[in-house]
């Protein structure tokens, strides 16, 4: 492809948070997947900062892909973020797993999302979003992020694990206190924040365990009941089960990376059909759009920003010699924005067909657990939106909540300020 981006790549410093302020610097990436697709990121003082080694950016969709299909080459041990997670995490969750490990944990996680259990949550999900999109119209103004796209997927993972109503409440602000914990905008410092984290990852660990004892005692019909107790054949013959400490870092992940990145696509997917006054019409007017919808909408907000994997041996890639122990790092939303795989890969269009972009992980065994889920909360909470709303008008610029490497998430919606309008 004939670059047509000039950029000094040089000057880039993906460790700085001013980069992403304002979402995801998509200029930036689109110079890496013209001028060096596989790129080696130098120290800098960006990710000095932050105790983040050199690590190679992935930026095109094809190495993406290639990436995320090889996990006999490239890792997931270390963890998902370009510095590591506590060794404590490594290999002990889904996103910290390679097979034969994954597997076995995929299996006995996925035994919980019975055709039933599936059924039921599609009725809660729906329950949901007309009750939210009902109290955001009544209230008239609100900030659709907090009021309405946090909503949803909160409830909807409470309703999966089963966490009583009285509960919700205080267990929705430790999870959002453990996510502003390493914000560097509420000024901590870096021994702050990790004691700050540490503490709020604490007690929700605390809750989940607590919550587990309880289910084996009061069986429930909801999937949190199935995990504690579920048993999976493995393929000697024995049967395995999850361990406390897997349940405790699954319940980790359901609340926190579960619900910010279906949050994000919801409040991305509004401000994208605002924008585009045009598609907002269409799906108006054609609800059978709504399917493609979707997919346009997580092309469109690439809620998680990038994965790490680890190299196992030397291998080259893109012809770059990596080395083996290297971080490679996936960014979605730059593969997401590829021209050698998507026509006009900066306009919005619902219509877009075929549509195969990296929102849920590049395929491979880490392809998102909660893909479908994602997609019905989607689903659901725009044609409940659209159902009941007549005018939706901004009423200022979004802002954006931003961590950087340090997250998955480098850079989420925090505020967007509506008014709805009754139809």
């Amino acid at each position: 492809m004939t670059t047509t981006t000039t950029f000094d790549l040089a000057n880039i410093d993906l460790g700085d948070i001013e980069l992403f302020r304002h979402g995801f610097p998509h200029e930036v990436f689109t110079a890496l997947r013209e001028q060096a697709p596989v790129w080696r990121h130098p120290e800098t003082p960006g990710t000095r900062g932050i105790g983040a080694p050199p690590f190679w950016v992935v930026s095109t969709q094809a190495d993406i892909e290639a990436v995320s299909r090889d996990h006999a080459h490239f890792r997931s041990f270390e963890g998902p973020m370009v510095q590591g997670w506590d060794p404590m995490a490594q290999g002990h969750m889904l996103i910290t797993m390679d097979p034969p490990d994954h597997t076995r944990l995929r299996r006995l996680v996925n035994s919980g999302f019975t055709p039933r259990m599936t059924a039921k949550l599609e009725e809660q999900a729906r329950s949901w979003a007309a009750t939210i999109v009902e109290n955001a119209v009544e209230k008239g103004e609100c900030n659709f992020v907090r009021e309405v796209a946090y909503q949803l997927p909160m409830h909807m993972i409470a309703d999966i694990v089963g966490i009583p109503a009285s509960d919700r409440a205080a267990l929705f602000t430790v999870v959002q206190d453990s996510i502003d914990a390493l914000n560097p905008d509420r000024g901590l410092s870096k021994e702050e924040q990790a004691v700050r984290s540490q503490t709020k990852v604490g007690e929700l660990f605390a809750y989940a365990h607590e919550l587990a004892e309880e289910k084996r005692r009061s069986p429930a019909d909801d999937v949190w009941t199935k995990l504690t107790t579920a048993e999976v054949a493995q393929p000697d013959g024995s049967t395995t089960r999850l361990d406390e400490f897997e349940l405790d870092l699954f319940f980790m992940v359901l609340t926190i990376a579960g619900s910010e990145t279906t949050r994000d696509a919801i409040s991305s997917g509004l401000i994208a059909l605002l924008h585009n006054p045009d598609q907002l019409e269409l799906l108006r007017s054609d609800p059978a759009l709504m399917e493609g919808a979707i997919d346009e909408i997580v092309r469109w907000a690439s809620p998680v920003t990038y994965f790490r994997r680890t190299a196992v041996e030397d291998i080259v890639l893109h012809d770059q010699e990596v080395s083996a122990g290297d971080p490679v790092c996936l960014f979605y939303p730059s593969g997401n924005r590829d021209a050698d795989v998507f026509d006009d890969p900066f306009t919005f269009d619902i219509r877009r067909s075929p549509n195969p972009h990296v929102g849920f992980g590049g395929h491979g065994v880490h392809y998102c657990l909660g893909a479908n889920l994602a997609r019905r909360e989607i689903k659901v909470m725009f044609e409940e939106l659209l159902a009941r709303v007549g005018e939706i008008e901004l009423l200022g610029e979004p802002v954006h909540n931003v961590i950087g490497l340090q997250s998955m998430i480098m850079s989420s919606l925090s505020e967007v300020p509506v008014r709805l309008t009754p139809r």
